[in-house]
């Protein structure tokens, strides 16, 4: 007999994992949690506490007394005939054995999923045949082998007068029912805040962030709002807390909303300069939604305009009353930008996490919650995963949502390489076939072929549930044809960088409503547009939409070809702006960006005062001294400027034709690489 897990044997017996835990104890045999291994010993003593091995003795003795009795019987009133003797025992024995096998009629029946017509007809205590008619005169042909649905089962008992159950089996293909049981309370152990700075668009989200951790993020983020989500570790008087850095574009409602489900602890960024605005009421009643406590970290505090009692009276209509006024929300007043009163902020989350008293057993496997996902050309898929409970090891292996694999390399916040990772630590893992959801639950397995088997079930599900249907169009022309009732909704496909930002923004464009006319997003993705993404929108008569990508060469001619229009954004609430605009008929685009030209870095020189010099080749169209430029590295847009120098040889030139070789330095931008494709573009005027 092999071994099994506390939880498998629950449900094998029908009893919770809690009272065998509870009855192991008792037999003073130490078990950590339903996910402990049972050797055969300990099996065995189970099955003499519930007696599920020796149960109803004596029914069988009575059956085959009864059964010797009718032969014996039956024998002693038969003379042997010639001939004969032996087909007359045969039939006798049968008739025995059908007299001895009649089985009395159950109450109440429980099955799982289907019952064939010869299952059906031993639980109900009937001849199969039986069974056969009856559904033949309800207009059904069956075969004793054929299944037979839920509907089918409950009208042939209800026949009979029995009544029927369903017993919903739980598989480890959905660990998410049972990923979240309660361990014993001895098990559980001390673990950091999980905490999630929110509030609305350039309040300081990020600022108080890097001012937390001492280091910039900020940094070349489009238009100053952080489209990814992150996750850091901080240590704090000898004790650590985790903090998400959650988007604060009111566009990212999913990902912020992602944030609060794995949160403990809400920091409100308000700035003392600004007050209320719609993203910082959004932010509490996510908070809310997630049942978690909520400090008010009052920022912009060096500012002339600041006013902290306006915020306090603000948040008050919304139940968030400062401790200073008898209410119970902790309010600090900070300036992010000088670093004032972080100390302060972060002893209040360390106040509040002994309050709440956060606990977690690190003991058993890993589970836990994807933040962030994305493909990386050296290293394959790479996933920021967030332990939850359990301890994630270099080795495991884990199934996260429908990708599976074995923890290949884990990296700490700080890319340092770490070997084990515990309870509210987050880190960046590779070795998943493919790239998984951010949101997605993840558990670690004991046997890799076990998990490649969940793995791929999942997928297979997943699969068969977004079966979608397939349904060519311009914004140009989008307010034409809805006003001619032509178009009912509105497809798109989305591409973006990572997995947060493709998730958040379909999210925002579902909520689109315009007469009636709604969106449909056909297709996601992560990465370039290419050329499959285009045939696919050239089918479905979609617009295609990137986010922060490029089309590959292929795509670009493919969409010329087949007038697939893209659109491409590096702020996301313009994409937003950009459709509603068209579907309201209201587009009126004065210019066009027109890509002129691409270069390719072949080589690199620093120079003291200068900066990078790429060495580049042009290889399509011409690059211009007036141009602006976008860095591109494995089809994701880095950086997006204008040229600061543009050479031949040692002489400054207005623009070098294609099949030639130039000198580029980009202005504000020095982390030029080798491979990089440096795009030229310039904006035309529109003739409508």
């Amino acid at each position: 007999m092999s071994k099994i897990r506390v939880h498998e044997y629950a449900k094998k017996h029908n009893i919770s994992s809690k009272d065998i835990i509870t009855k192991l104890k008792e037999m003073n045999i130490e078990v950590s949690n339903h996910m402990t291994m049972l050797d055969d010993e300990v099996v065995n003593k189970l099955d003499n506490q519930y007696n599920t091995g020796a149960e109803k003795p004596s029914v069988a003795d009575e059956f085959e007394v009864e059964e010797k009795v009718v032969r014996s019987k039956k024998n002693s009133n038969k003379k042997k005939k010639k001939g004969k003797g032996n087909e007359d025992k045969r039939q006798e024995n049968f008739a025995g054995r059908q007299q001895t096998q009649v089985v009395e009629t159950p109450d109440k029946i429980t099955f799982s999923g289907t019952l064939t017509v010869g299952d059906l007809a031993k639980k109900l205590g009937k001849e199969p045949s039986e069974l056969i008619k009856k559904l033949f005169m309800l207009g059904i042909m069956a075969t004793i082998n054929q299944d037979l649905d839920k509907d089918t089962i409950e009208l042939i008992a209800a026949d009979y007068g029995i009544e029927v159950e369903e017993e919903v089996i739980v598989s480890e293909t959905e660990f998410e029912t049972f990923i979240d049981e309660q361990d014993d309370e001895e098990n559980l152990k001390e673990r950091p805040a999980v905490v999630t700075i929110m509030g609305h668009v350039d309040h300081g989200k990020t600022t108080l962030l890097d001012s937390i951790r001492n280091s910039k993020v900020t940094a070349g983020e489009a238009g100053g709002i952080t489209q990814h989500i992150g996750a850091y570790q901080v240590e704090v008087n000898d004790k650590k807390i985790t903090f998400l850095d959650t988007p604060g574009h009111a566009a990212f409602t999913t990902m912020r909303a992602r944030g609060a489900q794995v949160t403990d602890i809400t920091i409100l960024v308000v700035a003392a300069d600004d007050g209320v605005m719609p993203q910082t009421v959004e932010a509490i009643n996510h908070a809310k939604a997630a049942g978690v406590p909520i400090i008010v970290a009052v920022n912009k505090m060096d500012k002339p305009a600041a006013n902290p009692d306006r915020v306090m009276q603000e948040l008050t209509e919304y139940e968030l009353v400062p401790e200073a006024w008898g209410g119970d929300t902790i309010f600090v007043p900070i300036s992010a930008i000088q670093g004032e009163g972080i100390d302060n902020l972060l002893e209040m989350i360390l106040l509040v996490s002994e309050v709440e008293e956060y606990k977690a057993n690190p003991n058993r496997y890993a589970t836990g919650t994807v933040i962030e996902a994305q493909l990386d050309k050296g290293k394959g898929t790479i996933a920021t995963l967030l332990v939850q409970n359990g301890t994630l090891r270099v080795g495991d292996p884990i199934v996260v949502g429908t990708s599976f694999g074995r923890v290949r390399a884990m990296v700490s916040d700080i890319g340092r390489r770490v070997k084990v990772a515990g309870p509210s630590t987050p880190v960046e893992i590779t070795g998943l076939n493919e790239v998984p959801q951010a949101g997605d639950r993840f558990m670690a397995f004991a046997d890799e072929k076990k998990a490649r088997q969940i793995g791929e079930s999942r997928a297979q599900q997943a699969l068969l549930a977004q079966r979608g249907e397939k349904s060519k169009l311009s914004l140009e022309d989008l307010f034409q044809q809805i006003q001619e009732g032509e178009m009912k909704e509105i497809n798109l496909i989305v591409k973006a960088d990572v997995q947060g930002s493709v998730e958040a923004m379909a999210a925002s464009l579902r909520k689109i409503d315009v007469e009636g006319v709604k969106v449909k997003i056909i297709h996601t993705g992560v990465g370039a547009i290419t050329e499959s993404d285009i045939i696919l929108a050239s089918a479905s008569n979609a617009i295609v939409i990137g986010f922060n990508v490029r089309p590959d060469v292929n795509a670009k001619r493919t969409a010329e070809l087949e007038n697939v229009d893209i659109r491409l954004h590096r702020i996301i609430y313009k994409v937003i702006e950009e459709i509603e605009a068209a579907m309201q008929g209201m587009l009126d685009p004065e210019f066009e960006e027109k890509v002129i030209g691409q270069a390719e870095v072949r080589q690199t020189f620093k120079v003291t005062k200068v900066g990078t010099i790429a060495g580049c080749y042009v290889t399509d169209g011409k690059i211009t001294r007036d141009s602006g430029v976008r860095i591109i590295r494995d089809g994701v847009v880095i950086y997006e400027g204008q040229l600061d120098t543009l050479k031949r040889f040692k002489d400054d030139v207005k623009e070098v034709a294609q099949n030639y070789e130039c000198g580029i330095t980009v202005e504000r931008y020095n982390d030029l690489k080798e491979g990089d494709i440096i795009e030229a573009y310039i904006m035309e005027e529109v003739k409508r």
